[in-house]
């Protein structure tokens, strides 16, 4: 790639953020629903056309900006790890939980949870991203090694890891990055004796 094409793709994902920015003010502003390209393209102060040279439609810069908001909270998970290694739940600290520090990182989005009518699949997909990550990404030992069905375990955990997550970006991340992780490494504590990371397909 040369320094044209380099240019030229910096552009490119610069106005694309630009446009993402846009969709998630107008959104928190008047719902997902009303907003209309004109809105977007006046917001993010570019005019129709460019638009069109990088999304189809709304429904086109919507998915973009969840898809790319949740492939970016998969990646963030396995930063403080090397695959293949154990970490028990009396040895976490807070930068292993690096998913909480990328959820406050980008709470401008993740802010669009408390809304209703807000960006299309975000209340359902999002908690799915969690349990996708604890089911392909990590390996689980209870707590003195109890047999459970670790299919419903990993269920279970990921959806009361979404739970705290949501109550957090609800009572607008109240509590600091750093209360809010050790409260979650004390509940992980009650019933994960270890996990093993087994790095991102």
């Amino acid at each position: 790639m040369n320094d044209e094409q380099i240019g030229s793709s910096k552009q490119r994902n610069r106005t694309e953020e630009h446009l993402k920015l846009a969709l998630i003010e107008l959104i928190k502003e008047k719902g997902y629903h009303a907003v209309t390209i004109k809105d977007i393209v006046s917001h993010a102060s570019y005019n129709r056309s460019t638009f069109y040279i990088h999304y189809r439609d709304k429904i086109d810069l919507a998915e973009d900006l969840l898809d790319s908001m949740l492939e970016g909270l998969e990646d963030s998970v396995g930063k403080p790890y090397v695959p293949g290694q154990k970490i028990y739940t009396v040895n976490l600290h807070a930068p292993s939980l690096s998913i909480v520090s990328y959820i406050y990182k980008y709470r401008n989005f993740f802010e669009l949870i408390n809304y209703t009518d807000t960006l299309p699949e975000l209340h359902t997909r999002f908690p799915q991203a969690i349990l996708k990550i604890y089911k392909e990404q990590f390996v689980f030992e209870t707590i003195n090694d109890i047999p459970v069905n670790m299919d419903y375990f990993k269920l279970y955990t990921a959806y009361g890891f979404y739970g705290l997550i949501q109550n957090w970006i609800k009572t607008g991340f109240k509590e600091s990055q750093e209360v809010f992780i050790q409260e979650v490494i004390n509940l992980s504590k009650t019933h994960i004796h270890s996990f093993e990371y087994k790095g991102s397909k």
